[in-house]
């Protein structure tokens, strides 16, 4: 008996070929990108926001006192957990975005928000101070939020989750610019920055049509964004 198999049509072919290793692709970069985030290893593509020169002439010379240098750190260790979640939420969101060109919009703002993380770090170390022993739980919190929106919700909700979670974002760092010591420019320097990119995030998810999320999904972030912020200052 003769077993006779059909050839598969080399279009068919190509096509599988080229989608299986797309989504391997895909999980590569992620999983690089979770283990540079985790271990400092993303590098800025800007350089650290600088405060003007005469603020930082005025500051030089003059040591922060203990309690406000603490201040600044605990404030900057906040800002640093929330660049980790942010890192985690993009990444989540372009590895389940169904369009392309929304993949590429979710890893470009998340190449943007590792130079707030570069620079997050980078004070925080001139702080002498440390990240949260936390930052796994966050970024395994916030990938699965992202990606969980972008499978089960859809690329409109993921853009919703996008504008809903920067407006917190802008909020919470207008809050830190009031809360810095006024001694400390170059941390406000970096806070500023921030800020203002957070903003053109919001817009921009906006302008791809992002959908607006109910009122009980917007208290729930903004109660589990509580949560975080207030234990990142310690933990």
């Amino acid at each position: 008996m003769v077993t006779i198999h059909r050839a598969e049509p080399a279009s068919s072919a190509r096509s599988r070929a080229s989608t299986r290793p797309g989504a391997v692709d895909r999980l590569l970069v992620a999983a690089d990108n979770a283990l540079k985030t985790l271990a400092g290893g993303l590098q800025p593509s800007r350089p650290m926001p600088a405060p003007p020169l005469a603020r930082r002439a005025a500051s030089q010379g003059a040591a922060m006192p203990l309690a406000e240098r603490e201040l600044s750190a605990r404030l900057m260790r906040v800002n640093h957990v929330g660049e980790i979640c942010a890192q985690a939420l993009y990444q989540g969101q372009a590895l389940a975005a169904r369009d392309g060109q929304l993949r590429k919009h979710f890893l470009h703002a998340s190449r943007e928000e590792g130079d707030h993380l570069a620079w997050c770090a980078q004070r925080l170390r001139e702080l002498d101070s440390r990240p949260s022993w936390l930052n796994p739980l966050w970024y395994a919190g916030a990938f699965g939020l992202g990606l969980l929106a972008g499978r089960v919700a859809g690329d409109k909700v993921s853009l919703g989750f996008v504008v809903e979670t920067e407006n917190q974002v802008e909020q919470h760092l207008a809050s830190h610019l009031q809360r810095l010591p006024q001694a400390d420019v170059e941390s406000r320097a970096v806070v500023a920055q921030m800020q203002a990119d957070e903003v053109e995030h919001a817009r921009a998810a906006d302008k791809l049509g992002a959908t607006r999320l109910p009122a009980p999904v917007r208290w729930a972030m903004r109660g589990a964004a509580k949560v975080m912020t207030t234990t990142a200052q310690w933990v």
